[in-house]
C-alpha cells in the first residue's frame, strides 16, 4: 500500500441542532479537550474535539445485537454507535447522566471483561461509556 493511501485520522462528525449543549457535554462532562474552532461564512460553528485514539469497529448485525443485549437487554443502536474507553465508567456515567445524557443502562460487567454503559448522548448519538478490566 502506498503512503499516500493510509488514513491519518478518524474524525467523527456530528450536526446537532443544539451545538452549545451538545459542546459542553462532550468537552466539559466528558472531557474532549477542543483543538481546533472555527466559524462558516454564514457564522455557523464548529469545534474539534480531541477523543484519545480512534479506532473504527466493523460489525456485521449479528454482532450489533448481540453487543446490545449485554449492554442493555435488547437491541437499541442502530447503525452507528460511539464508544469511549474512559477511566471510570460509573463516575463518568453518573455525570454524563446529571449533564442531560440520558442512561439506556447502567454501567454492565461484560463477557469480555469491560464495565460498559449506554447513554443517549447530545446530537442523537448512542454512546457506550467503556472501562477496561472489571474485576
Amino acid at each position: 500500500m502506498s503512503e499516500e493511501a493510509t488514513v491519518r485520522e478518524l474524525r467523527l462528525v456530528v450536526t446537532t441542532d443544539d451545538y452549545d449543549a451538545a459542546v459542553a457535554f462532550y468537552r466539559d462532562v466528558l472531557g474532549m479537550p477542543a483543538s481546533a474552532e472555527y466559524l462558516s461564512e454564514d457564522q455557523g460553528r464548529v469545534v474539534i474535539l480531541e477523543a484519545g485514539v480512534a479506532t473504527l469497529e466493523i460489525g456485521d448485525v449479528a454482532h450489533g445485537e448481540y453487543v446490545d443485549r449485554v449492554e442493555v437487554g435488547r437491541r437499541v443502536a442502530g447503525q452507528v454507535r460511539v464508544a469511549l474507553r474512559v477511566d471510570d465508567a460509573t463516575g463518568l456515567t453518573s455525570a454524563a447522566t446529571e449533564a442531560g445524557a440520558e442512561a439506556v443502562a447502567p454501567p454492565t460487567v461484560t463477557p469480555w471483561r469491560s464495565l460498559n454503559a449506554r447513554l443517549e448522548g447530545p446530537g442523537g448519538l448512542q454512546l457506550t461509556l467503556y472501562q477496561d478490566s472489571a474485576d
